[in-house]
């Protein structure tokens, strides 16, 4: 069977290496990208299975990656799950109707977001699934 593949976009390194190596570990294909620009860049040119993204990023925020998704034909039906270090208050629910599956506060539980990226990933779940908050 094929690897899904995950794009992770965020600036912080330490952060794309743990999570790279992580979701590696479970058997994920793994791309990076660290600004907004390069994120649409690689979805376009990667087509991943789903994308986790900050929105804290440089050269075009998080709000602005998850409106050129949601505006893409080719690229809109991908799951993206934001993982931020801004406060929720302000941003969770935001992204949820920007176009976000879901919102998770830095640090993320791994669990509980391995969790979130295997309903994620499944057809058949992707709409009733049990989001954190």
């Amino acid at each position: 069977m094929q690897k899904q593949k995950i794009l992770i976009v965020d600036d912080d390194p330490d952060l794309l290496r743990a999570l790279r190596l992580r979701l590696r570990a479970n058997n994920y294909e793994v791309s990076t990208a660290s600004d907004g620009y390069a994120a649409i860049a690689s979805a376009q040119k990667e087509k991943p299975s789903l994308i986790i993204l900050d929105l804290g990023l440089p050269v075009g925020d998080g709000f602005v990656v998850l409106d050129r998704l949601q505006n893409s034909d080719v690229l809109s039906g991908i799951p993206v799950i934001v993982l931020s270090a801004r406060d929720p208050q302000m941003n969770e629910e935001r992204a949820l109707k920007a176009g976000a599956a879901a919102f998770f506060q830095k640090p993320a539980d791994n669990d509980e977001l391995l969790n979130v990226i295997r309903v994620s990933l499944d057809p058949g779940n992707a709409q009733r699934a049990p989001w954190p908050s």
